[in-house]
C-alpha cells in the first residue's frame, strides 16, 4: 500500500529515475499508475522542493493528450515519492518500437500529430516537457497518444544530482542546447519530438552516440541520413518536415507544436513543409542534377540560330536589321528614314533651323543696303567737311563689306 490508499498489484515499467507500478485507489474505486522515484533523488531536498512545484504544474494540465496527474506526495514508510497519474492501457512507443519496429506513415502521423497538440497545450500554459521519448508516448488502445512524465527533467536539472556536464534524460532525445547545457525551452520538445518521428518512420535514431559529447560532435559534423532513403515509404515531403524538426539551430525549427503537425500532415500528403528550403537531394539521372555528356549539343538557351533566307544572303542577324533604320533616323541629314513619328520631329527641327537662317541673312542684307544708300549721298556731297567724312564713310564701307562677306562665306558654307 502507498499512502494507505493505493494497492500495488504489479509492475509496468522500470526506468532509471522511477519503477511504474498499477495500483488500485480504493478510495475512489478506480486504476491508476504510481511512478515510484529512485531512493536517490529522495535525499536531495533541492530536487525534492523542485519536484513538487513541476508535480503541482504538470498537475494542472488537462488534455486529452497529456497523462493526467492526480497526486504526489512522499510516503514516511516507504521512505518513497510518488506520483499518482492516469492509467493508459494499451503500449508506449518503446514497446512498439521493440516488438513491431518501424511503424506504417500514416499511424506515425498520427502519433505525432496526437503529441504536438499535446505539446502545444503544455507549452500555451508555461510547461516544457524536457524528456519527450517513445517511453513516455502512450498509445492506449483506443489509439488515443498521451504524453507522460511532465515536469520530471525540469525537476532535476538544477538539483544536486545534475552536476555541469550530467544531464538526465536519454541522450539521443537531447536537443543540442540541451546537450550544451542550455535552458531548454519548447522548441527543444520540437526536436525532441523530431528524433521520435525519426525514429518511428525509420526504425533507428538519427544519431548514435554513447555520451554527450559524442552526441554534440556528431549533431555539429553530421547531417543524418533523410527518412525517406532509409523507409523508401516515407514521402519525400514528409522526410523534410522531420528534418526541418530536427535543425540544429532552434530558430529554423517550427515556431510552436501546432506547426509541426501541419507539416507533419502536409508532408504525408505530399505537401512541402511551409518555409522549409527543400534539402540537395541524389536525384540519379533527373534533370535537377544530370551531367550532359560530351556528346550531347547545346540547349536551345545557348545554341546559336543558324541564318536562314534573307538573313543569310546580306550576312547581318535579323536583330542588327531592325536596329539599323533606327540608327540610321539619328543621323545628319538622314530624316527621310526611320518610323513615321522619327521623320515628322527631324523635318520640324531642321525647317526652323532654315527659317532662323533666312531671316538672319535678310537683315543683313537690309542694313548693307541702307548703308550703301547713306554713303552715295554722302559722295554726291562737295564740301571740305564731305570729303572728309568722304574718307572716313569709305574706310568703314569697306570693312563691313568685308565682314558682310565673311558673314555670306560662314552662312553658305
Amino acid at each position: 500500500m502507498i499512502a494507505g490508499r493505493y494497492r500495488i498489484e504489479g509492475r509496468l515499467g522500470v526506468g532509471g529515475m522511477s519503477t511504474v507500478q498499477l495500483a488500485f485507489d480504493q478510495r475512489l474505486e478506480r486504476y491508476v499508475a504510481i511512478k515510484l522515484l529512485a531512493e536517490h533523488l529522495a535525499d536531495d531536498p533541492t530536487f525534492v522542493s523542485r519536484f513538487r512545484r513541476e508535480a503541482l504544474a504538470a498537475a494542472r494540465l488537462v488534455h486529452p493528450n497529456i497523462v493526467q496527474v492526480f497526486d504526489f506526495g512522499f510516503d514516511e514508510r516507504q521512505r518513497q515519492h510518488f506520483i499518482v497519474m492516469e492509467h493508459v492501457p494499451g503500449h508506449s512507443c518503446a514497446e512498439l518500437l521493440r516488438d513491431h519496429g518501424p511503424m506504417d506513415v500514416e499511424q506515425a502521423v498520427d502519433v505525432i500529430t496526437q503529441a504536438c497538440r499535446g505539446l502545444d497545450y503544455a507549452h500555451r500554459n508555461g510547461v516544457v516537457h524536457r524528456d519527450v521519448k517513445p517511453g513516455n508516448l502512450l498509445v492506449s488502445d483506443s489509439d488515443v497518444v498521451k504524453l507522460a512524465d511532465f515536469g520530471i527533467a525540469r525537476a532535476t536539472d538544477q538539483s544536486s544530482i545534475t552536476q555541469v556536464g550530467s544531464v538526465l534524460g536519454t541522450a539521443a532525445y537531447l536537443a543540442p542546447e540541451q546537450a550544451r547545457g542550455e535552458e531548454a525551452g519548447p522548441r527543444a520538445d520540437l526536436y525532441s519530438l523530431g528524433v521520435v518521428a525519426y525514429q518511428l518512420l525509420s526504425g533507428r535514431l538519427p544519431y548514435e552516440a554513447n555520451s554527450l559529447s559524442e552526441l554534440a560532435l556528431k549533431q555539429q559534423r553530421e547531417a543524418p541520413a533523410p527518412v525517406d532513403e532509409l523507409n523508401p515509404r516515407v514521402p519525400p515531403e514528409l522526410a523534410d518536415a522531420v528534418a526541418m524538426a530536427l535543425a540544429l539551430d532552434q530558430e529554423e525549427r517550427p515556431a510552436n507544436a501546432m506547426l509541426l503537425a501541419e507539416a507533419v500532415a502536409n508532408g504525408a500528403r505530399g505537401i512541402e513543409p511551409t518555409g522549409y528550403e527543400a534539402r540537395t537531394r541524389a536525384l540519379g539521372g533527373t534533370a535537377a542534377t544530370r551531367v550532359l555528356s560530351g556528346g550531347v549539343g547545346p540547349t536551345a538557351e545557348t545554341r546559336v540560330a543558324p541564318r536562314t533566307g534573307v538573313a543569310a544572303g546580306r550576312g547581318a542577324p535579323a536583330r542588327a536589321r531592325q536596329l539599323e533604320p533606327r540608327r540610321a533616323a539619328y543621323a545628319p541629314g538622314m530624316a527621310d528614314y526611320g518610323p513615321p513619328e522619327t521623320r515628322r520631329v527631324a523635318g520640324r527641327s531642321g525647317g526652323s533651323r532654315a527659317a532662323r537662317r533666312f531671316f538672319a541673312f535678310l537683315a543683313v542684307v537690309v542694313l548693307f543696303v541702307a548703308a550703301v544708300a547713306v554713303a552715295v549721298a554722302i559722295s554726291a556731297s562737295t564740301s571740305s567737311n564731305v570729303v572728309h567724312f568722304r574718307r572716313v564713310v569709305a574706310r568703314d564701307t569697306n570693312d563691313a563689306i568685308q565682314q558682310f562677306q565673311n558673314i555670306i562665306h560662314q552662312y553658305t558654307k
